[in-house]
């Protein structure tokens, strides 16, 4: 007769304890992390001629370590540190205001000054150039640091997580993918789904129209506004992270999940709903330089600025490596303050818009019972506000990015009433840009100065963040957001995924700025270089010091 019999037998993997009765279908398992996936368990069971002396084993479902959060990174698109009322802006951002209420503010939190390069940062925990983003995907180069993959020894935060038992996905912006794999052949492995999101639905590439997106339900192209007038992108993605969540907890509702939100806005096109738009009317009449006074003013007031930060200058052509030089308000005509007054209603709409359906989503959250456990870091921007629509605005970016930087002034305004609609891709004139990076100089794209890479943020978790509506002035980078999530979990860095040895993460945790003890205690993140575009600096102890000069931004 043969007799196979096994027993459990603990590997590396499996450090920790099986929880519930081994081998029933229930029974749960929390990894030591050092290896993901884990190898295969052996089997626990008993096997012999008969049945009835035989005794089955399902292998222990991993779990994350008891206690860990479910997790909703937010982070908006092209959004400068003046944008949000949060910090200090003129537009309300009530969905970032609840969360640096219930939470604390960090005022020296930074990107890389572009798109896809910050996402790599964010999603790695990694420097951008670690993971082959050195600069946009859609100008990748093929040489080591610039060729847009993020290879298989950098792992995502998304693969690490789901490894270890949470539910991911990805809602939104996509700009991570090598554009040379956008086709529905594949391969995936660039895709979320090869990046450790179970489930995506967004759009690919830097931009999309938000009316007719170029848009995916995982590996699917899909096409919801045919049949559907007033369709918009914005709530679309809500709507279905709202259903998605719902769904979830419905059906697995002690299963954590990670959800990685990051809408449209507010780049170009900048394509609001015709009822947000109206909320702003007139709301820019004072021009650029006014506002940026405002703003100013605002930030001071709200301690998210030193009591005694200088404004910085207007760009009048006196910058001390030649800069730019923009136009005074006052020496516009009558139509030009129309029109650019104009293309920053429907800028402001956008930013409200979209922090508004970000606020249903985090009401989700809420509505499911799940906030009391829930880790909330919402990023105001992925880099400062863009400067793309050159000095006079376009109600079709595309112009600009095609080298046409002026267009008649008749057409222009032929678009007055419909800018931000399904007939136009618009965006804003560079003085509006400037003004919403207050109170910092440059912009989007320019690694130096702080216009292109200081972003607003705000980080909530009932019950760890001991100084609820506290500000934190601690320097740190997205490539510090991945450790953060680790350390908050209780999951660690893998050495190996899929085989294959890791790169450090290089990024460091924030979670000591949670403690209200810690509300002043030195930056952990003592060392970070900048570079984009031909700019480069170095930050130490505090400050930055520029060792090329910036240039004008360019795409």
């Amino acid at each position: 007769m043969f007799v196979c019999v096994a027993t459990f037998a603990a590997e590396p993997a499996y450090a920790q304890q099986i929880n519930g009765v081994p081998g029933s279908p229930s029974s749960t398992i929390t990894l030591d992390g050092k290896q993901l996936p884990p190898p295969p368990m052996p089997f626990g069971g008993v096997i012999k001629e008969s049945v009835k002396d035989s005794t089955p084993y399902w292998p222990p479902r991993v779990v994350p370590p008891k206690g860990a959060p479910n997790i909703l990174l937010i982070m908006t698109d092209d959004q400068g540190y003046g944008v949000s009322g949060t910090f200090g802006g003129v537009i309300p951002t009530p969905a970032m205001d609840r969360i640096a209420k219930a939470g604390l503010r960090y005022t020296q939190f930074h990107s890389t000054a572009l798109c896809s390069p910050t996402r790599a940062a964010l999603i790695t925990g990694r420097n951008h150039h670690s993971v082959g983003s050195g600069v946009i995907g859609e100008l990748a180069t093929g040489y080591p640091g610039y060729d847009s993959v993020i290879g298989p020894d950098n792992a995502t935060i998304g693969e690490i997580l789901k490894d270890n038992g949470y539910a991911t996905s990805w809602f939104g912006k996509n700009h991570n993918t090598p554009t040379y794999q956008y086709s529905l052949a594949g391969p995936y492995d660039q895709w979320p789904s090869g990046m450790g999101f179970d489930y995506f639905y967004g759009y690919m590439g830097g931009e999309t129209d938000q009316w007719t997106p170029y848009l995916f339900k995982d590996h699917t192209q899909i096409f919801p506004w045919i049949g559907h007038p007033g369709y918009n992108l914005t709530t679309d993605m809500a709507d279905e992270a709202i259903k998605y969540i719902h769904v979830l907890n419905a059906s697995a509702p002690d299963k954590p999940f990670f959800v990685y939100y990051v809408p449209g806005g507010t780049h170009s096109p900048h394509q609001p709903t015709k009822e947000w738009i109206a909320k702003f009317k007139g709301k820019f009449d004072m021009g650029y330089e006014k506002l940026r006074d405002q703003i100013f003013e605002n930030q001071k007031k709200l301690g998210v600025i030193p009591p005694d930060t200088q404004l910085t200058q207007w760009p009048d052509g006196q910058d001390a490596y030649g800069g730019a030089k923009l136009p005074r308000w006052d020496s516009l005509s009558f139509v030009q303050k129309k029109l650019y007054a104009r293309e920053a209603e429907v800028f402001a709409a956008y930013a409200a818009y979209t922090d508004y359906e970000i606020g249903r989503v985090i009401q989700e959250v809420q509505d499911e019972g799940k906030l009391d456990n829930t880790l909330i870091i919402y990023i105001c921007g992925d880099n400062g506000t863009s400067a793309e629509g050159t000095e006079e605005g376009t109600y079709n970016t595309l112009t600009a990015y095609n080298g046409i930087l002026k267009l008649p002034e008749a057409l222009q305004m032929l678009h007055y009433e419909d800018w931000g609609s399904d007939k136009t891709y618009p965006h804003m004139a560079v003085q509006w840009s400037w003004a919403f990076d207050t109170p910092f100089k440059w912009m989007k794209q320019v690694a130096s100065h702080f216009g292109g890479t200081r972003q607003g943020m705000a980080i909530s978790w009932p019950g760890h963040i001991s100084d609820a509506g506290g500000i934190r002035t601690q320097f740190h980078h997205m490539i510090d957001i991945v450790p953060t999530l680790l350390e908050a979990t209780g999951i660690k860095a893998p050495e190996l995924v899929n085989g294959i040895k890791q790169k450090p993460i290089e990024g460091v945790s924030m979670a000591y700025t949670f403690d209200k003890a810690n509300a002043n205690a030195p930056s952990k993140h003592e060392t970070q270089y900048f570079e984009m575009v031909g700019n480069r600096a170095i930050y130490h102890d505090g400050w930055v010091a520029a060792t090329t000069p910036p240039v004008a931004p360019r795409r």
